[in-house]
């Protein structure tokens, strides 16, 4: 019988917080998996074995009979094919991925339930970007009767402590070109690129936010049929966000491709603060309602972004475990939507799904704002 949650990256700055959270809900039944059995075991003794250590690499074929006893499995590592999510799904064991890279996602989003025989689901895109971007752009989409165009702003706190693998990518990015759906068309562009303002709201004020790859404006437009969505990012530091440009602009950025200064490039990001530990996420919609131009708002905001993608992930993760949909593939806001109460969030299912057992997740610690009017 399958009864065991594994999050493979368990004992890192995301993974942790995950198993915390689940291993609170079921202890005994988590494992914090990754290479290092030592890291794995001492933060499994500080759960006060809540959480159990497994030795494991991402990057060789899963054992079997590990499968035999794992009913989900969390992914918070980066990976380049979908090898393991797919002997995740053929052996019937659910599938939640925090990756946040568009091309990885959709090769994963490809797979058919029938042609490769999935016995389980996956629920992609779970977190804050992309994630609950997602989610508040499916919010637009309900409220307006038809959308145009979603632009989502991003900022980031170069004061919160972030994971490797997070500064990683973003450091891996800095000068990437990337495919957006323009006007229902793809079309080409590149990372800090394509300048605009974005109001986080009256505490944060308005940003400079600039085009970045996040995964969720090259799905969104398939899963929500939006002719344009982009997708932008900024640093609370707005020295730091116009250096990261000027590095764009006058070709600085390709040096990174050197491994000595990509890596002290991802060292500095990781061991200095540059400014605060606010995260914040803004979603504008424009279409029609009732035969007018209208448009939507949603802004969320918080400290420590780790910690509200681990409460997403965990959500989601625990709604897979107890209930899941037919097998398949699916974004997060094909399954899930938020409810808000006041400044607060909860994920709740989007539909039924033929599972019919109600359920509601508390997003804890952010603060939640909408508007409405016409552009």
């Amino acid at each position: 019988m399958k009864t065991d949650i594994v999050v493979i990256g368990g004992y890192g700055h995301v993974g942790s917080q995950i198993c915390r959270i689940l291993g609170a809900q079921h202890p005994g039944k988590v494992y914090a998996a990754g290479r290092n059995l030592q890291r794995a075991e001492e933060f499994s003794r500080s759960t006060g074995g809540n959480v159990k250590p497994l030795q494991l690499s991402a990057d060789l074929p899963l054992d079997p009979k590990l499968l035999e006893k794992v009913k989900l499995v969390v992914m918070c590592l980066d990976q380049q094919d979908t090898r393991l999510a797919e002997a995740c799904l053929q052996s019937g064991t659910h599938y939640v991925d925090i990756s946040a890279s568009g091309d990885f996602l959709t090769k994963l989003h490809r797979l058919d339930a029938v042609k490769h025989k999935l016995k389980a689901a996956a629920v992609l895109s779970v977190g804050l970007a992309p994630g609950l971007t997602n989610l508040l752009a499916a919010r637009a989409v309900q409220e307006l009767d038809r959308t145009e165009r979603i632009d989502i702003s991003i900022m980031l706190g170069l004061g919160d402590s972030h994971g490797q693998a997070a500064m990683e990518w973003t450091v891996d990015n800095l000068g990437a070109g990337f495919e957006i759906t323009e006007h229902g068309r793809p079309r080409t562009t590149s990372s800090f690129t394509e300048v605009k303002a974005a109001d986080f709201g009256f505490e944060l004020g308005t940003h400079r936010a600039y085009r970045f790859p996040f995964s969720d404006q090259m799905t969104l437009p398939q899963v929500l049929e939006v002719p344009s969505v982009s997708t932008r990012l900024c640093f609370d530091s707005r020295s730091m966000t116009s250096a990261a440009a000027l590095l764009r602009r006058t070709g600085l950025s390709r040096l990174l491709g050197n491994p000595t200064l990509r890596n002290l490039a991802v060292k500095a990001f990781t061991r200095f603060r540059f400014g605060s530990e606010h995260y914040a996420v803004k979603v504008d919609a424009y279409g029609m309602k009732d035969g007018q131009p209208a448009s939507r708002e949603y802004g969320i905001t918080g400290v420590h972004e780790a910690a509200i993608t681990a409460a997403t992930a965990a959500g989601v993760a625990l709604k897979l475990y107890e209930s899941a949909p037919s097998p398949g593939v699916y974004h997060i806001e094909q399954l899930f939507a938020l409810r808000s109460g006041g400044e607060h969030l909860s994920l709740i299912p989007a539909g039924d799904h033929g599972t019919g057992q109600p359920f509601a997740y508390r997003l804890d610690g952010l603060a939640y704002w909408t508007r409405s009017g016409r552009p």
